[in-house]
């Protein structure tokens, strides 16, 4: 009995200090970032962990530049996150409160497709998106938006799991009771979703206000950097004249701490329901 006490002691000493080994690991680059951007060092990349003088020079310098408008990237980037995140969560949770409590002919084929599809990345439609959003004359924040829009509803399985874990007993003495299918997914079927809302409504906002790629594929053509979201925008200040990497890196290491902030706030917020909702989401597909 001791030397199974004494194994599992051990055990659980054996993970702690490979979680707190990982941990460490983890957290080193983040507080680099975060000390690099007070760094005052004129010489480009930071080299050093600690820095030698601490300022907030990098700071005021991203606000107040007139070659990069930073103010303007974060409007942007707020601004299309906000309408994403709310008609993409609207048009999810009804996509998937539809596919788990209605039963249609072309349900099961519909499935099976969006299952399909989500298997391809999102990058392999990027050259076609580009062409008709140009056929269009919608190379631009609308056109982007549009996009991040449009595929929400094949993102529909963990909040699909969701619903399906709600009894449907429930509805059903609501229906009984007189109410419509409407008035049971407002009045029943939303009040008890919120975990899983709140998880829609992160993923939706985290997505427009890190993405890289095709926000650089849209918004490279304009030639207007007040147009741009903030990931372009930042990457972008790096490569706009030749030794802007060097010149401008601590600047863009602040910029990257501002927004990080955001994001890690909305987390500590929100972290309950966005477990409750992704654990949740998963016992059923």
């Amino acid at each position: 009995m001791k030397s199974y006490h004494a194994q599992r002691r051990l055990s659980l000493v054996f993970r702690y200090c490979l979680l707190a080994l990982l941990a460490i690991l983890w957290i080193i680059p983040i507080v680099w970032i975060i000390l690099a951007s007070f760094s005052s060092n004129d010489t480009g990349f930071v080299s050093t962990f600690w820095p030698k003088q601490f300022t907030l020079q990098n700071y005021i310098g991203i606000f107040t530049s007139d070659q990069f408008p930073f103010l303007y990237w974060i409007r942007n980037t707020l601004l299309v996150s906000l309408v994403t995140m709310v008609l993409s969560t609207f048009v999810t949770i009804c996509v998937a409160y539809t596919l788990s409590r209605l039963r249609f002919a072309f349900r099961k084929k519909f499935l099976q497709i969006a299952l399909v599809l989500g298997m391809f990345p999102g990058f392999m439609s990027m050259i076609a998106l580009y062409y008709i959003l140009k056929n269009f004359n919608m190379l631009n924040l609308g056109g982007l938006t549009l996009v991040y829009v449009g595929g929400a509803g094949l993102g529909f399985y963990i909040a699909k799991g969701f619903f399906d874990t709600i009894p449907v007993a429930i509805d059903e003495a609501a229906v009984m009771d007189g109410a419509t299918k409407w008035q049971v997914f407002i009045h029943i079927g939303l009040p008890m979703s919120r975990p899983i809302i709140v998880y829609t409504a992160l993923t939706a906002f985290i997505g427009p206000w890190i993405d890289f790629i095709f926000s650089g594929i849209i918004l490279s053509s304009s030639g207007n950097a007040k147009t741009y979201t903030i990931a372009y925008g930042l990457y972008n200040m790096l490569h706009s004249t030749k030794g802007a990497s060097t010149t401008y890196f601590t600047e863009f290491i602040a910029g990257c701490v501002v927004i990080a902030i955001p994001i890690t706030i909305l987390f500590i917020i929100m972290q309950k329901f966005y477990v409750s909702g992704i654990t949740a989401g998963a016992d059923k597909g």
